[in-house]
């Protein structure tokens, strides 16, 4: 099942779960996605995978236009295995708007059938992108990565956290790295980083957000976005934008 829903800036879907897999898509705006593991951002054009019975929050920045797809992994093996984050394809884009008017009664070998293989064979090829916040299970540590995504412009050090929880800088780093994946300095990062998606995606200045993220500048914040996602902040949703308009003549 396809389908397309509009949403207004600050909506929250709460904490749900479904029994199938589920593609969400940004047409527009961006979304957060909360899951007990961690956090995915998923700006426009970009979409995040699902696996089946994954609880998850849904946050919406700036006016968002969802298109979702729902998927029995039963049927499907060549789908991805872990929850992620993907680049959209036009082609993808085209075969979710063609899947929104299919009725779920439709024959197998028909045109509605192969569409659908034609989906899942696009969505198996897309990109992984980097726009995930894995979670730690301590929880010491949920309770410092809490106040970071609350306060992300926070400045306290590696040192400090390591004394409210009594133990030593290293093994503060190495429990971090064994329980997300990634340093505790890549961590807070990606989460400054993230956070700036949502801010921009609801029309905050770049300067604006650079020092809330606790950089010392605009021009700091933009090396370090474009070395993360290749390109200016001020650049991003109007690149996305481009994409978007370029799909729709197709």
């Amino acid at each position: 099942m396809a389908m397309s829903i509009d949403y207004e800036h600050g909506h929250v879907i709460s904490v749900h779960r479904h029994a199938h897999a589920q593609l969400i898509y940004a047409i527009q705006g961006v979304m957060t996605i909360a899951t007990p593991a961690g956090r995915w951002v998923v700006p426009p054009t970009r979409g995040v995978w699902l696996r089946p019975g994954v609880e998850h929050q849904i946050r919406m920045s700036g006016a968002v236009r969802m298109g979702t797809v729902f998927i029995n992994c039963a049927n499907s093996p060549i789908l991805p295995r872990h929850s992620c984050v993907l680049g959209i394809s036009p082609l993808l884009r085209q075969l979710i708007v063609a899947a929104v008017d299919i009725a779920p009664d439709f024959a197998d070998g028909g045109r509605d059938w192969h569409l659908l293989q034609l989906l899942l064979h696009e969505l198996d090829s897309l990109p992984v992108l980097p726009l995930h916040l894995p979670l730690p299970q301590d929880a010491r540590l949920q309770g410092i990565c809490e106040r970071l995504m609350e306060e992300p412009g926070e400045q306290l050090t590696v040192a400090h956290w390591a004394a409210q929880l009594s133990i030593t800088e290293r093994s503060l780093h190495r429990l971090f790295h064994k329980q997300t994946g990634m340093r505790f300095g890549q961590w807070r990062q990606q989460a400054r980083l993230l956070r700036a998606l949502e801010q921009l995606a609801h029309g905050a200045k770049v300067i604006d957000v650079a020092l809330d993220n606790g950089y010392t500048s605009q021009s700091a914040f933009t090396a370090m976005f474009r070395k993360h996602f290749g390109t200016t902040p001020s650049d991003f949703y109007r690149d996305s934008a481009t994409v978007l308009k370029k799909n729709s003549a197709i």
